[in-house]
């Protein structure tokens, strides 16, 4: 368990940050540019002054400003991944990933491991000058994890990557995520990065801790609403592969308590679990299923609630168990006369819906 609850100001800025979060697992801290997602991941590590608070994980008190308790950084055991990767430019890849083992006189415990996992064996003996940024941050990644950490902080690592390097280091994040089990700590303000990785999300604003918890809990919060913006408001919906249909490029999901969504993927296996983002602006609804449309998911539901969302109205569905939102206009909220217990359907395409593995197929 990581708990923090800090209270720090910097100038003019104030930072009240308090949250809980089960380990170990993805936590990701997300916001906007400038909320405090640094400087707290920061504090976590100990690299600056703390003011008032506590920091723990799980029996370790990093930090207690009522007795005094302050760990410092180089005892935390905590491997930190910045937006730039901070490679030494004289030594070769192994050469960084040797530094960040406890022990500089041989190879380390697990270091093949690192380097089957993050892809590294082509280029230990290269400088990080012939690297390309998403080969960099990979190695910052295999010497954070060679430090043996308890705790891994990683600062907006995909942030000074153009999007082919992102999408070239995402998959090794995953692999990570699934592999170890080392609580580690995201920081984004992207939110296709979260909904990928993320088992638990904390989500900040001017310095507030505004929203926490697990991922498809806050997907409905407002909290989130305010800073993604109502093209990427949507639920996050997490099921497992029931069947696959190599030849239509098709998977069925099962969600919640019996409902199932077929969506196109490919590279996905019966058994294994994904996420999914439903978003609210490509569902439909309709009081009587539907019969003669390409739209390939028909979800039986219930309406939960109704939000005014700035002239249009965010409708929560109950789906098997599974919630999710819809982003109708009020005026057809009003002609459909939907209310809390409604019955209806929500149709769902199935191209809209891109799901993201949350285990490896051979796990």
């Amino acid at each position: 368990m990581l708990s923090v609850d800090i209270s720090l100001a910097r100038g003019a800025f104030q930072l009240d940050a308090r949250f809980t979060s089960a380990t170990p697992g993805v936590i990701a801290l997300f916001g906007r540019s400038g909320c405090g997602k640094t400087t707290l991941v920061n504090l976590i590590a100990g690299l600056i002054p703390a003011g008032r608070g506590r920091i723990a994980l799980g029996d370790q008190v990093w930090f207690d400003s009522t007795t005094g308790a302050n760990v410092p950084a180089e005892r935390r055991r905590i491997g930190y991944v910045f937006q730039d990767a901070r490679l030494f430019p004289h030594y070769s890849v192994r050469g960084n990933l040797l530094y960040g083992a406890p022990d500089h006189g041989g190879t380390p415990r697990g270091f093949d491991d690192v380097v089957q996992l993050l892809g590294l064996a082509p280029m230990l003996g290269r400088r990080p000058g012939g690297l390309s940024g998403g080969e960099k941050q990979r190695v910052a990644l295999g010497r954070a994890l060679l430090a043996d950490p308890q705790l891994l902080l990683l600062d907006e690592p995909l942030a000074a990557l153009d999007a082919s390097r992102r999408d070239e280091v995402l998959p090794y994040l995953e692999r990570l995520r699934d592999h170890y089990s080392i609580p580690m700590v995201y920081v984004s303000h992207q939110l296709d990065e979260v909904l990928r990785l993320a088992t638990q999300l904390v989500v900040l604003d001017a310095g507030k801790v505004v929203a926490a918890g697990d991922l498809a809990t806050v997907s409905l919060q407002p909290a989130l609403r305010s800073i993604v913006g109502h093209d990427a408001v949507g639920a996050v919906v997490e099921g497992s592969v029931i069947g696959v249909d190599a030849s239509e490029d098709l998977v069925s999901i099962g969600i919640g308590s019996g409902g199932i969504l077929r969506v196109g993927a490919r590279g996905l296996a019966v058994g294994q679990r994904v996420r999914l983002q439903l978003l609210a602006r490509d569902l439909i609804l309709a009081l009587e299923e539907p019969r003669g449309m390409s739209v390939r998911n028909h979800l039986r539901g219930t309406v939960r609630s109704i939000t005014p969302d700035d002239g249009a109205d965010l409708v929560e569905v109950d789906v098997a168990g599974t919630m999710l939102l819809a982003r109708i206009t009020s005026a057809s909220t009003r002609e459909l006369k939907l209310a809390p217990g409604t019955a209806l359907w929500v149709l769902v395409k199935a191209v809209s819906v891109s799901p993201h593995a949350l285990t490896r197929a051979d796990s």
